[in-house]
């Protein structure tokens, strides 16, 4: 258990925030669990009403109360659509920082979380030799989305189609760079995340293509741990601190102008969250803020920095895009995406729904992966009915997601990062 002073203090803060809900019910039209479920405690509304009391709720029945709060994506739809602005997402965080702070981690998540991400050296070497002999245990199941599933029996994969670990992950391709500004005047830093890293490493390259072929300069340290996005979400404020003060300590001392990033959710967790859920060593705090102000979607950067526009005729292959959460709700980055697309020479199809959550939510699909997949199936039915060829979007998370349920359903289509498709129109 956490430390009383710490949990009080806990407690104070979400009660604050918990005023600003008005109760009017906005979220149960935006919820994708409650569309699928209907009960209220699954909607922000009634998670807000459990917090409300949270501490008399602890002692009656804490793991219904653990259990409630994690039926929760984390998407961030409720928040975007609230009229009362109630920062939810701070809300909830710090919510499950308290029931962990209660209950303590799992062995399971504390061998993972404190174990493996906070030791990168660690995390990669043993990722590395799962690449090696994954084959042992899993099977191709399609060529075309790159999926694979168990051979055997296995709980934790269930019927899951999924991308295998690369078997040369990103940080083996390129170590590190450290590249002046070329024509385009500009430097960014490049923050890599960990499923680019060993399962995307081509996202990454396809990054440092476009960057080299605008005159961009790279400043890409070794070293770089998790976002922190997984801890955090899981309630180890301790580990997200630990995780954030090690990637601070890497980027802080390189000089460019922005931080870019291919993942929605490690660009939305350093630019939104880094800021707000830091509460480790006060004198990286300034460095933070500085990190967070500079930190870009690749697209947005491209777009709204390089002005990077459409092709005027398209005619390539039809693509059609999926809006991850953490993009659309958090940052509001829609177009850029989109733009980038169609600069690649690309037919763009948009999708019907194409801004609802795909259902993965990290480790809500491990936890709950019945419900995450009914989310998903219904982003793969609109992703199949646009008739495109590919499936793109801006997020590795949601790559994971969506090829899995396509995969499921014999989709005859590919899902690419929008900076693939880009990198390869030059």
């Amino acid at each position: 258990m956490a430390d009383i002073h710490k949990l009080a203090q806990m407690f104070k803060e979400l009660d604050d925030q918990l005023v600003g809900c008005m109760r009017c019910g906005m979220c149960q039209a935006v919820c994708p669990i409650f569309k699928l479920s209907g009960k209220e405690t699954d909607v922000t509304r009634g998670k807000l009403a459990l917090l409300d009391g949270l501490a008399s709720e602890m002692l009656t029945d804490p793991e219904g109360v653990n259990e409630k709060l994690n039926r929760c994506l984390l998407c961030g739809t409720c928040q975007a659509n609230c009229p009362s602005g109630v920062s939810v997402m701070d809300i909830f965080l710090k919510a499950r920082a308290i029931m962990t702070g209660y209950f303590g981690l799992s062995p399971a998540k504390k061998a993972i979380f404190r174990g493996l991400l906070k030791n990168p050296k660690l995390f990669n070497a043993l990722t590395e030799m799962g690449a090696k002999f994954q084959g042992i245990f899993t099977k191709k199941v399609d060529d075309m989305l790159g999926s694979s599933c168990a051979r055997f029996n296995a709980p934790i994969i269930a019927d899951r189609h999924f991308n295998t670990l690369a078997s040369k992950p990103f940080h083996k391709i390129v170590p590190e760079l450290d590249t002046p500004a070329g024509a385009s005047g500009l430097r960014v830093a490049f923050y890599v995340g960990c499923v680019i890293d060993k399962i995307y490493p081509q996202v990454g390259e396809a990054i440092l293509k476009v960057l080299k072929h605008h005159g961009v300069g790279v400043y890409l340290p070794a070293g770089q741990a998790c976002c922190g996005i997984p801890v955090l979400s899981s309630g180890d404020t301790d580990t997200f601190d630990t995780l954030v003060g090690m990637n601070v300590d890497r980027l802080k001392d390189g000089e460019f102008d922005y931080l870019v990033t291919g993942c929605a959710s490690c660009t939305s967790t350093i630019k939104e969250l880094w800021p707000h859920m830091y509460k480790g060593d006060s004198s990286r705090t300034y460095d933070i803020g500085v990190l967070a102000r500079k930190t870009m979607d690749i697209s947005q950067f491209l777009v709204d920095i390089l002005k990077v526009e459409p092709k005027e005729l398209a005619g390539g292959k039809s693509v059609t895009y999926h809006d991850p959460c953490h993009l659309k709700n958090s940052l509001g980055i829609t177009a850029q995406p989109r733009t980038l697309i169609k600069a690649a020479g690309c037919d763009f199809k948009e999708m019907t729904d194409a801004g609802t959550c795909c259902g993965c939510g990290g480790s809500f699909n491990i936890a709950h992966y019945e419900l995450s997949k009914e989310i998903g199936s219904r982003k793969a039915d609109n992703i199949i009915a646009s008739k495109a060829s590919v499936a793109a979007t801006s997020c590795p998370a949601c790559m994971l997601q969506i090829t899995d349920m396509l995969s499921q359903k014999g989709a005859d289509m590919s899902v690419k990062h929008v900076i693939e498709l880009y990198a390869d129109s030059l």
